[in-house]
């Protein structure tokens, strides 16, 4: 027990660490980054939401330089095969033989960190190759399966205009995410730090504070963290409300087609375990399940035309079914 108290207060002290190197470059997003950390320890993926200039690359290479670990983006286009995400076989000659051999060469997904950006922007075949991965944490090539290095994150951006010439990720696809994060714009107090702060001679650096053993490491013990059974329920309950077969309320009955699976149920409380530990706290309470309900839930949510024509969001139902919970 003693040495869990003290890897919490570990975690703790390293967190607040990597929120101040993170703090140097970025400015605001603290929501968008406290829930890309929360995903990382939970062993989950993000699917990030903004339009373009709101620093979702940036943020993404700070965390990675902070966190001490490799870092990979890839630029999804229509032409983008799925070996240009997994790498693919080349035929070299021995020089002492002359025999010639295949060899594996590695693609991108090689990485802790892969930002995949602009995700629907490629063909279902290609976005299967990175959801693969992000599902089994291995890659098959040839017939060799080759496993990914741990920790293995994924950060997939989708822009949510120039909608024409898109492939819209599935919902069985979507459901693959832990969370769906939403970028704003920044207050006005805050772009013109921003303003000031970018457009200097030099640019700031920041400090490795955790590396990839540490990461693994932190990312079983938050799997040890005890959750109370109210909690468990209270996040049972929430997902079941998002379905229009079970649920009791008229909002999704009317504007609901599909609710949210038993994943999201699983990913509220490893969110709310996370956090709590992040936070070093021993349990996680209701409030770390709110905290998070947007985010694990407004992608797995499928509206009906009703819902959209009405402009009646996943993230607004949420929110009512927080309340109505309450």
């Amino acid at each position: 027990m003693s040495s869990d108290i003290e890897q919490l207060r570990e975690l703790q002290s390293a967190i607040a660490r990597v929120r101040s190197e993170v703090a140097k470059v970025i400015i605001g997003q603290e929501r968008t980054i406290e829930q890309l950390l929360i995903s990382l320890f939970a062993r989950g993926h993000c699917l990030l939401v903004g339009v373009p200039g709101l620093a979702k690359t940036l943020i993404v290479r700070t965390i990675a330089d902070t966190l001490d670990l490799k870092f990979s983006r890839i630029q999804f286009t229509p032409d983008l095969m799925p070996s240009d995400i997994t790498g693919t076989e080349v035929i070299e000659e021995n020089v002492s033989t002359g025999a010639k051999q295949f060899r594996f060469v590695r693609g991108p997904i090689f990485a802790n960190i892969v930002l995949a950006d602009e995700i629907n922007r490629t063909p279902p075949k290609t976005q299967a190759a990175l959801l693969e991965a992000m599902q089994e944490h291995r890659v098959t090539a040839a017939g060799t399966t080759y496993t990914l290095d741990e920790p293995f994150f994924v950060l997939a951006t989708q822009n949510p205009i120039e909608q024409e010439g898109t492939y819209p990720l599935p919902e069985a696809q979507l459901d693959r995410f832990m969370f769906m994060l939403e970028l704003d714009y920044p207050s006005f107090d805050e772009e013109v730090r921003i303003v000031q702060t970018t457009t200097l001679e030099t640019m700031p650096t920041v400090e490795k504070v955790l590396h990839a053993d540490d990461i693994v490491r932190f990312q079983n013990f938050v799997r040890r963290v005890p959750v109370a059974d109210n909690v468990v329920g209270y996040a049972v309950r929430l997902v079941q409300a998002t379905r229009p077969q079970t649920t009791q309320l008229d909002i999704v009955r009317r504007y609901v087609s599909y609710g949210a699976g038993p994943r999201a149920s699983q990913y509220l409380i490893l969110g709310a375990k996370t956090r709590a530990a992040l936070d070093g706290r021993f349990t996680p309470e209701i409030a770390d399940i709110e905290a998070i309900a947007a985010s694990v839930l407004r992608h797995r949510i499928v509206l009906n035309f009703q819902a959209e024509a009405e402009n009646v969001t996943a993230t607004q139902l949420v929110n009512e079914l927080l309340a109505s919970l309450d």
